[in-house]
């Protein structure tokens, strides 16, 4: 039950980790916003709860002197796998801290494009702002607080990672994966390979069209007569 736990545990971190690095690399692009940032908070905060999660669960469990061979097995297999989403989630933060510094929601810039609109500021305002964008404008400080509360998780999130090698000594290179590098490409290859294959032997094998048969024949019949001509021609001569 506890394994099943932990792969269950395993898997959402899996997915909140990849949906934080997909939210990440938009940081300062055209789809970048002030949702987006709040986005990007949630996801990473659900991560750091998994993660704790998972730790507890994982810790519990390859501390236990009594797991048998083939359990601890599985275990360790866990172990690193919750060890990559960390790395992967811990990269991924500082990258986000690096952008959103880099690229600030509230910074005054000047406007590229003229949209055309013109009389007096309060009207302009009043069909401009909706009651979202009034929020966000209350909430100017809003990525200053968040990178700094990023700052403070990346060093939590190392910790983390610092405290998991000290508690369970797992190195990476003894464990055993269940298959080779890349065996799901190979078997989806070769399938294809196969498929293809099979295809191939059946339009060699497949039945024979009279009309190509009929072609054929003729045209070994009118070569063999071009051949037994020039036979007799180079006889006579």
């Amino acid at each position: 039950m506890a394994r099943e736990e932990c792969k269950a545990l395993l898997d959402a971190l899996n997915k909140a980790t990849a949906c934080y690095h997909h939210l990440v690399l938009t940081v300062g692009g055209s789809a970048d916003s002030q949702n987006l940032r709040e986005e990007l908070q949630k996801t990473r905060q659900k991560a750091q709860e998994l993660a704790v999660a998972a730790r507890a669960q994982l810790t519990a469990a390859l501390r236990d002197r009594g797991l048998g061979a083939e359990e601890r097995a599985e275990f360790e297999r866990l172990w690193v796998a919750f060890s990559g989403c960390l790395d992967l989630l811990e990269a991924d933060m500082r990258r986000a801290l690096a952008l959103g510094t880099a690229f600030p929601l509230h910074a005054p810039r000047r406007p590229l494009v003229r949209t055309g609109v013109a009389g007096g500021s309060a009207g302009v305002a009043a069909r401009a702002l909706s009651v979202r964008s009034l929020r966000h404008e209350a909430e100017g400080n809003f990525d200053v607080d968040d990178l700094r509360e990023l700052e403070r998780e990346i060093l939590q999130v190392s910790e983390m990672i610092q405290e998991m090698e000290m508690k369970v000594n797992v190195p990476r290179w003894t464990v055993q994966a269940r298959q080779t590098a890349g065996a799901e490409l190979l078997s989806s290859a070769s399938v294809r390979v196969s498929s293809v294959g099979a295809v191939s032997v059946q339009e060699r094998t497949g039945p024979c069209d009279p009309n190509k048969a009929l072609a054929a024949t003729v045209f070994s019949a009118v070569l063999l007569a071009a051949v037994a001509l020039a036979v007799c021609v180079a006889k006579l001569s």
